[in-house]
């Protein structure tokens, strides 16, 4: 068994299949521009060639990272999605009642009451702090990394060290100089390995590590969908990421501006906001790209799935399920007549009868869909899903003639951001700023 895109759908509404054609011509000089960016390391989240120091690192680290009860990551975007949907998938127990094993908060935003009820119930003792920039220098993090440093120092005097892990450029940016004052541990952010694509390497890894999470599976679950991708002389047209990304591509040629993350397997939901800014920070560029949307299966069923059957016809459809999802318990024979066609069903019957009428109404009402059939909801398969995505956005970007890679438009907000606090050279952004200030306020209350 594997897992499986199953396509019958796909190409409905406004798409045929000849739209996948003007992509799928272009196979053959994308292979040759694969195998360049490959060779000379630009796409490390495909060759994966960091994964022998990462074992080696983790061997090394483990033992002293597992002595602590929590965990607190310090990061924002891909420094912290990736985490946070490898622990929702693999580790929930740690946000049920009666937890006691190790657990990983994530402080992922600059909410100041927040961040002290994290501080406020944490002991410093029992918690190892991981800060995660590729940079080494993004604000929000760093702005934790100092406030975190004095909570540290506060209980544990100079053993604030012991406790303290980055992981980012192993060469240069202001962690990196921290790492080396200090002679903090650390671990690496690959050359070339944007934030959303890192959560298959130390970013995302060691806090699964950490939970008990099964992290060399994740890795061999995206070494096999990427390893057709890395040969010499690779063929796009069997690969499914790229059959992917020519019916998204050919999406967007048709007028649909959004796509949906429907995703049916509820362990994983929070695999739709990694998606989301995989989707989003790589393919919005330019005056071109879709909207993804994050959606999680059945409970989104009772709120935004009426805009998605009934609203606009702008909408394609990534669809989630896995055919061997745990089904619980049984309802018993004592119901009422009423609900006798639940009696001796299992409660996951539920979920999957809820996932197929969906999927068909989606399709009734002529949204392209695309069926992701994972074939359980193990590490191996989640692996496989988060490479099959990574690589098709690589390639839709590619399609669209815009790069994947960067995000240019997010570094001018944080430059202004930067300008507002104080930071000097930023002689164009101060400008921007007086101009944007000077605006009178158009208030009115409410």
């Amino acid at each position: 068994m594997a897992n499986l895109l199953e396509w019958s759908r796909a190409y409905s509404g406004r798409l045929t299949k000849d739209d996948k054609n003007i992509s799928f011509a272009k196979t053959e000089s994308l292979a040759k521009r694969l195998s360049n960016e490959v060779a000379t390391g630009k796409l490390p989240f495909l060759s994966m060639g960091y994964r022998a120091r990462l074992e080696q690192d983790m061997q090394l680290l483990l033992p002293r990272v597992k002595a602590f009860k929590d965990m607190l990551l310090l990061g924002i975007g891909g420094s912290a999605l990736g985490c946070r949907a490898i622990q929702r998938a693999f580790a929930p127990s740690q946000d049920l009642p009666g937890h006691t094993g190790p657990s990983v908060w994530v402080a992922d935003n600059v909410c100041a009451e927040q961040f002290e009820a994290l501080l406020g119930r944490l002991q410093p003792k029992d918690t190892i702090v991981v800060c995660i920039s590729k940079s080494g220098g993004t604000i929000e993090t760093i702005s934790q990394y100092f406030l975190v440093k004095d909570w540290l120092k506060a209980a544990l005097g100079d053993d604030w060290k012991k406790q303290m892990l980055v992981i980012t450029d192993l060469e240069k940016g202001y962690l990196r100089e921290e790492a080396t004052h200090f002679d903090l541990a650390s671990m690496e952010v690959p050359d070339n390995l944007g934030g959303r694509y890192s959560a298959l390497s130390a970013v995302g890894l060691l806090p699964a590590a950490f939970l008990g999470i099964d992290w060399s599976a994740l890795l061999d679950g995206a070494a096999k969908v990427a390893a057709p991708l890395t040969q010499a002389s690779p063929n796009l047209d069997q690969h499914p990421s790229f059959a992917l990304a020519a019916w998204a591509h050919a999406l967007m040629r048709r007028g649909y501006s959004q796509l949906i993350y429907f995703c049916y397997i509820p362990q994983w939901a929070t695999y739709g906001p990694w998606f989301a800014q995989l989707w989003a920070e790589s393919l919005g560029k330019e005056g071109q790209g879709s909207q993804p949307i994050a959606a999680t299966g059945v409970t989104d069923q009772h709120s935004i799935n009426q805009m998605f059957l009934d609203g606009q016809r702008d909408k394609g459809c990534l669809f989630l399920t896995s055919r061997h999802q745990p089904q619980g318990r049984s309802f018993g024979q004592d119901l009422p007549e009423k609900w006798s066609w639940l009696r001796g069903k299992k409660f996951g019957e539920l979920l999957e009868a809820e996932a197929l009428g969906t999927r068909m109404a989606l399709c009734k009402s002529q949204v392209p869909l695309v069926h992701i059939d994972a074939e359980d909801c193990g590490e191996r398969s989640a692996g496989a899903m988060m490479m099959l995505l990574e690589a098709a956005t690589l390639f839709t970007g590619w399609l669209m003639e815009i790069n994947p890679l960067d995000q240019p438009a997010v570094e001018l907000g944080k430059r202004l951001a930067n300008t507002k606090l104080g930071a000097k050279g930023y002689t164009q952004e101060e400008a921007d700023l007086k101009t944007f200030l000077e605006v009178p306020r158009q208030e009115q209350p409410f």
